[in-house]
């Protein structure tokens, strides 16, 4: 069952547009401070999903366009081979999807985590990093359902703090 903090009001949760909003640029952010871990050449869909993420928080860019992007994005990953790549991939996929569903922005931040545990980079500087660029108005929100979310990422557990 989603936790109804994170659907849209106008479908009978909780969450407001502009919070909503606020998800997508934390988690399109936490996916592009990770995208120079995706190697040598960064896939330039990966870019552009990222430019509709954002563009869809100021109307310039649909739902259906952001899962679009967000299905491409995970082809991405699926092509990769290299676990940093797939992560960082999977990071800007869940980050995009956040238009649809916006319980995805979670799913964007602990990619990125990931990305930086297989790079060998230290994860809990990275978790810092992604605390300090919450917005007051998503925090509680945002710390509160991810440890609920992390559960399932065994392979994270001992690296970040809970």
């Amino acid at each position: 069952m989603r936790d109804s903090r994170f659907i849209a009001i106008h479908r009978g949760g909780q969450l407001q547009k502009e919070h909503h909003y606020l998800l997508m640029n934390w988690a399109c952010l936490c996916a592009e401070h990770v995208l120079p871990l995706f190697g040598e050449k960064i896939d330039e869909h990966l870019l552009n999903a990222l430019r509709i993420g954002k563009a869809w928080t100021y109307s310039k860019a649909t739902v259906g366009d952001a899962r679009k992007a967000a299905v491409l994005s995970h082809a991405i990953a699926r092509e990769s081979v290299n676990p940093v790549s797939i992560a960082v991939a999977r990071a800007v996929g869940h980050a995009v999807a956040t238009a649809h569903c916006a319980d995805h922005s979670l799913g964007g931040a602990i990619y990125a985590l990931k990305a930086v545990k297989f790079s060998g980079r230290s994860v809990f500087e990275e978790r810092v990093w992604q605390n300090e660029h919450l917005e007051d108005e998503i925090k509680e929100l945002i710390l509160s359902a991810r440890t609920v979310k992390e559960q399932g990422f065994r392979d994270l557990r001992e690296f970040i703090l809970l």
